[in-house]
């Protein structure tokens, strides 16, 4: 589904994915998405930032209490506060504008294989959960579960992420390794989406960001999860 309030652009992404064989849906604002989502399957939203009435980081907020769907956001030019909040609010990628529709069918077709790839593992005696401190991580279900027996939501991204650190436990991953693992991307120097997701998932996790106990700071090299990590089928 694309969502943005100018109608040209609506039309030319619908006309163009379409030709790249995708089924595409389109709303002007958060109404008609959520009129959208109740009326067919969506697999894949991409939300402009700057929407009347509720703005996209409100919509990619209250979506993330609902669902799943994997969003890309598109942003201002160069503003790298709205790239940050997009990631905050849970956006499983970003785009800025203006940008070619070429690259935004590359960047769709990357996140839907992240996407599809999750759930599954092609082992038939993966291991369906990790333990690690109390905590359980589902892979099938992709649920976190707390020490208290509280199920944790997670978006795509921040699941991807604890996956990547539960099977590299006690292990220093940089910033760089990090992207190319959960996003298949290299970043730029100023990139600060693995921060952003740390940062959430340590309070998805009830860890201190000053002190950290379970995913540290390693200054200059990136983060470690200073765990032991079980397995279980």
């Amino acid at each position: 589904m694309v969502v943005d309030d100018d109608p040209e652009i609506r039309h030319l992404l619908k006309t163009y994915l379409e030709k790249n064989g995708y089924q595409v849906t389109t709303a002007a604002e958060g109404t008609g998405m959520w009129m959208a989502l109740d009326q067919a399957r969506i697999d894949l939203i991409t939300l402009d930032l700057m929407l009347p009435g509720v703005d996209g980081m409100e919509l990619c907020r209250t979506l993330r209490t609902r669902s799943r769907i994997p969003v890309i956001m598109l942003t201002a030019r160069g503003d790298e506060m709205d790239r940050i909040l997009g990631l905050e609010m849970g956006a499983d990628d970003y785009l800025a504008k203006p940008f070619s529709a070429r690259e935004l069918l590359a960047r769709i077709k990357v996140v839907l294989r992240r996407v599809r790839d999750l759930p599954i593992d092609p082992l038939a005696d993966a291991p369906e959960r990790l333990i690690f401190s109390d905590w359980i991580l589902d892979t099938r279900t992709q649920h976190l579960t707390s020490p208290d027996g509280l199920v944790v939501p997670l978006s795509n991204a921040e699941y991807r992420l604890l996956h990547v650190l539960l099977t590299h436990p006690n292990r220093a991953l940089t910033r760089d390794q990090l992207l190319d693992l959960t996003q298949g991307r290299d970043g730029g120097p100023f990139d600060r989406s693995i921060d952003v997701l740390i940062g959430r998932l340590r309070r998805r996790l009830g860890d201190d960001a000053k002190q950290p106990k379970l995913i540290k700071t390693l200054r200059g090299r990136g983060y470690l999860l200073a765990s032991k990590v079980s397995s279980a089928i």
